[in-house]
């Protein structure tokens, strides 16, 4: 079938390569830009966009560095030089548009919360696998160096048996009743919004690190701006504020606090791991160091390709010194989704399992707010 693109970016194209990583981007917003950078450091391409209107696509081509931008969906994927297609839309549309990518072949990035529901998330996970399709969750803080340092510390058993775990993630983008966005309308974001978003970055973060997994939890909620907008007020259900309590199955207790209304705080996710021989504490907003904690003696260990871990230091891109951030860590993600798709099998790669347990825990905490009970996580 012929596509006719809106626009072609024909300058320069011959450059690229015929082969590798020829990536889809689906949603032109601040993930798209940050998905199609983090694709052309990986050495690929991004062959072609679609956004919520032409106009948008359009103005969002140079930005993308896209060869070409598209109508709809539909003519995006009857690209044969589309290896893999980003999902970075609004949540609602992350299940139509990963099962019609997979449905044409494509291997598939989708932006988390993988889905609204635990019930698409899992219609999702199953047809990347019967797919056989490479199917990656950019749970991307799990690509910083000093995370990767934490995890096979405790691998190691530095951190001995971990009876406990904390931790916060703080934001403050929506303090203010006139603060308004799509992720605060359920049906475009979904039933929870500041655990769905930023609470399961935490969560996944907990069980990546320390491989315990959350069996049962507790709950409390609380919507601060309860009418939001600029012009028109409108009525608000999702949640600002999430307090959880948890209990792993290997026996630890934890407690996390979740908020998208805390002054000064702008992306401040902090986990601390306590064992019976050491403590471990990573903050993201200082993503250069890792507090290490002993009964003697407490450290602060520096990303320093030369003294980490090899597991640590395959993620530390520049000497120690020159700073690493968010963006080194969504390229280190897109590159082992395309050593993946070449057929590796990279160490903590997030795929749709990981986006299927968010939604899990995600609901978990959705029901013991409601029902203000102790509620289990299935597997």
């Amino acid at each position: 079938m012929a596509v006719t693109p809106i626009t072609d970016r024909a300058a320069g194209a011959d450059s690229f390569p015929e082969t590798g990583y020829r990536a889809a981007i689906v949603g032109t917003g601040f993930m798209g830009r940050v998905h199609a950078r983090a694709v052309q450091v990986a050495g690929g391409r991004v062959v072609g966009a679609v956004g919520s209107t032409p106009e948008r696509a359009a103005a969002a081509q140079g930005e993308l560095q896209a060869d070409a931008v598209y109508t709809t969906l539909d003519d995006l994927l009857d690209r044969a030089d589309v290896d893999v297609v980003h999902v970075c839309t609004p949540n609602h549309l992350h299940e139509p548009v990963v099962l019609a990518a997979l449905a044409a072949g494509k291997h598939v990035v989708c932006e988390k919360p993988l889905a609204t529901s635990t019930e698409a998330a899992a219609a999702m996970t199953a047809a990347a696998r019967e797919a056989g399709r490479v199917a990656a969750v950019p749970f991307v803080y799990r690509f910083h160096p000093m995370v990767r340092e934490a995890r096979e510390r405790v691998r190691a058993g530095e951190v001995g048996s971990i009876f406990l775990a904390h931790g916060s993630y703080l934001q403050d983008w929506l303090l203010h009743p006139t603060d308004d966005n799509w992720r605060v309308d359920p049906r475009l974001g979904g039933p929870t919004r500041a655990f769905g978003d930023i609470g399961s970055h935490w969560c996944d973060l907990l069980e990546f690190v320390t491989g315990e997994r959350i069996a049962r939890l507790s709950a409390q909620s609380s919507t601060v701006n309860k009418l939001r907008g600029v012009e028109t007020l409108r009525d608000v259900t999702t949640e600002d504020v999430v307090i959880v309590q948890f209990a792993t199955r290997g026996g630890a207790i934890g407690s996390v606090v979740v908020s998208q209304v805390s002054a000064g705080r702008k992306n401040r996710l902090l986990l601390e791991v306590s064992g019976s021989r050491g403590s471990l504490s990573f903050d993201q907003e200082n993503p250069e160091q890792l507090w290490w904690g002993g009964r003697e003696r407490s450290s602060q260990l520096v990303r320093d390709p030369e003294t980490l871990s090899s597991p640590a230091a395959r993620y530390a891109r520049v000497p120690a010194g020159h700073p690493q951030g968010y963006q080194d860590c969504f390229d280190a993600f897109v590159a082992d989704t395309q050593a993946a798709i070449g057929g590796e099998i990279p160490d903590g790669l997030p795929t749709f399992d990981d986006g299927l347990r968010a939604a899990r825990l995600a609901e978990a905490v959705v029901t013991s707010a409601r029902e203000s009970d102790w509620v289990e996580v299935p597997e």
